[in-house]
């Protein structure tokens, strides 16, 4: 901590999209969870020094910069949350890790297993100094899926047997639609299957405690070229995915993303299979959980928003429902949990690894192969 007055003070490198969410859960979290350690909303980080300084004084930072290599050199400054394109995220995580700083690095932890390998040898060498780190999987931090993973673990569904699981959203629908960081290889990595399969391969490690031991998949990209500011562009990343996986205890998972969905806007759907009920979820209604337990008949339909479930102990009372931007908020008090009781954050870089390892030999088995139907007999 900062040795003048006891906070943490935090930096988050990058103030668009996800800067903005980090930004708000940092502005919250000290007011819903007022017993972990305070933090301080030192600097916000970008490359455009005038964009950035209106997005510091709009989000709650004390000053702005756009030198991240500057900003690890400070003395106050004890956290990094890295919120830039995939590309920077080894690079920026290692030398926050190196230069003594707590690091928080949003999903995928990074673009290739190579990078993320680096990535988890500098977080294992900086933990023998007591230095923390956490990939930013903020679905686990939704009230309705972490108590579907108490179920899941408390043997109320039975065995699992089936999951299936999609990421939905279509805002690339639109031919037209311009290019991006997003769909460009160098600085994404891949298209939904980083941005979204890694979420739902992430659920499925984390709502069934196994692991993804076989892949077979593939990728696709519907519209290969995109206006750009140069004129037409590649793009070179796929725009939907899909998948079956088997983990190592037994379960068979359906997995499909895409970028592509129309009429879908940010869905992520979950439905668990298990030998004496199930389980289901769709993040467009995220305070809801459908529940068959315990050998029951039918689904039953849980608001949860109950003060003992999952993370709802600090917020509104019973029927008052929380969003997306809150399981940031919660993803932040964990990590400060986790700081002032000298534990190892959850989900670490390894986590971010083995989900890398399963986007790739997604990506890998993705192959083509034509196949011959013949001309079927007609019958008299």
């Amino acid at each position: 901590m900062s040795e003048s007055d006891g906070v943490l003070g935090v930096a988050v490198i990058g103030y668009a999209f996800m800067g903005r969410a980090h930004s708000g859960a940092w502005r919250a979290v000290g007011a819903f969870r007022p017993e972990l350690p305070q933090v301080r909303q030192q600097v916000l980080v970008g490359r455009d020094a005038r964009q950035v300084d209106r997005a510091a004084r709009r989000l709650g930072w004390a000053e702005s910069s756009t030198d991240w290599r500057a900003v690890l050199e400070r003395a106050d400054v004890d956290v990094v949350d890295v919120c830039v394109p995939g590309h920077l995220h080894a690079e920026i995580a290692v030398a926050a890790l190196e230069a003594g700083k707590h690091v928080i690095v949003e999903k995928p932890l990074a673009n290739t297993l190579v990078e993320a390998e680096k990535m988890v040898d500098a977080a294992r060498l900086a933990r023998t100094r007591g230095i923390r780190s956490m990939v930013g999987f903020n679905y686990r931090r939704v009230p309705a899926l972490a108590l579907a993973r108490q179920h899941v673990a408390d043997g109320r569904i039975g065995e699992v047997r089936q999951v299936r699981i999609s990421y939905l959203q279509d805002w690339l629908v639109d031919e037209t639609a311009p290019m991006s960081w997003r769909l460009r290889r160098e600085s994404a990595g891949s298209g939904a299957l980083g941005d979204l399969g890694s979420h739902a391969v992430d659920q499925v490690r984390f709502l069934l405690g196994q692991e993804v031991t076989q892949v077979d998949g593939m990728t696709h990209t519907f519209v290969t070229r995109r206006p750009g500011e140069r004129g037409t562009e590649d793009v070179s990343v796929d725009d939907a995915a899909w998948a079956t996986l088997r983990t190592d205890g037994g379960a068979v998972v359906s997995l499909e993303v895409s970028r592509m969905a129309t009429g879908r806007k940010n869905s992520l759907q979950i439905d668990v299979f298990g030998s004496r009920g199930s389980l289901r979820f769709d993040l467009e209604s995220l305070n809801e959980l459908w529940t068959c337990l315990d050998g029951a008949e039918f689904a039953t339909r849980v608001l949860v928003t109950q003060p003992d479930q999952p993370y709802l102990d600090g917020w509104w009372p019973p029927g008052h429902v929380l969003g997306w931007d809150h399981t940031f908020t919660h993803q932040a008090a964990d990590f400060l949990q986790a700081l002032a009781q000298g534990e190892d954050p959850t989900p670490s870089f390894e986590d971010g690894l083995a989900v890398q390892q399963v986007l790739e030999a997604i990506e890998r088995s993705g192959t083509h192969q034509d196949v011959s139907t013949p001309q079927p007999e007609v019958l008299r």
